[in-house]
């Protein structure tokens, strides 16, 4: 963990953690891919989880959410507008103080950066309900590249505009194959942390 100046989050499942937020995004996928697919909402939720287990076969890994909605013909552009439109998130999330106190003082000796498949519509809903508002000097979501994690190309293009190398890095996420084996293979240090409690953990372990 030595030589790190710069912290990337990932924000779902990371920084806070929801069933019920995450199933409001499921449902909203599902009524868009069963109206693509002239069928019901039930049967497109049935779809979804399968092409998503399809492509973890083959492609020996997790795959996300966005990634299985587009094998099934989606647009991710019109699939994440509406995520921004019917998802609300905020009476599904709490401030954990804990968190934020965290950040913040790791904000003092960090730079910290927001990395995350979500829109920017909600991730900023997010980190204000979160109470995290101002603590990341910039937020990358989907929106920048339309290239959803895990992917290199865009990987690399966030190093290069945070001047950062590699071994400068932490990246934090809750989801290895998704979060972290990439940044882990271009020589970045990695955490998986995959409840509050996990995360809490941070500020101990990293100098």
């Amino acid at each position: 963990m030595t030589g790190i100046n710069a912290i990337i989050f990932d924000l779902d499942g990371t920084l806070y953690v929801s069933d019920a937020l995450g199933e409001q995004i499921v449902a909203a996928a599902s009524r868009y891919i069963a109206e693509l697919r002239a069928t019901t909402v039930a049967d497109a939720e049935r779809l979804i989880r399968e092409t998503k287990e399809l492509l973890i076969r083959r492609q020996a890994g997790a795959v996300t959410l966005s990634l299985a909605c587009r094998e099934l013909g989606g647009d991710l552009p019109e699939l994440h507008r509406r995520f921004a439109g019917e998802v609300d998130p905020v009476p599904l999330l709490r401030r954990d103080e804990r968190v934020v106190a965290l950040l913040r003082r790791l904000s003092e000796r960090f730079d910290l950066y927001l990395y995350t498949n979500n829109n920017r519509s909600l991730s900023e809903r997010i980190v204000t309900a979160l109470g995290l508002t101002g603590l990341f000097r910039r937020i990358y979501t989907i929106e920048d590249s339309w290239r959803p994690k895990p992917d290199r190309d865009a990987l690399e293009k966030l190093l290069r505009d945070i001047d950062r190398q590699p071994g400068q890095c932490l990246f934090v996420g809750d989801r290895y194959d998704i979060d972290l084996r990439l940044p882990a293979e271009l020589g970045s240090a990695v955490f998986l942390s995959q409840s509050i409690d996990q995360l809490l953990t941070l500020n101990s372990i990293i100098q």
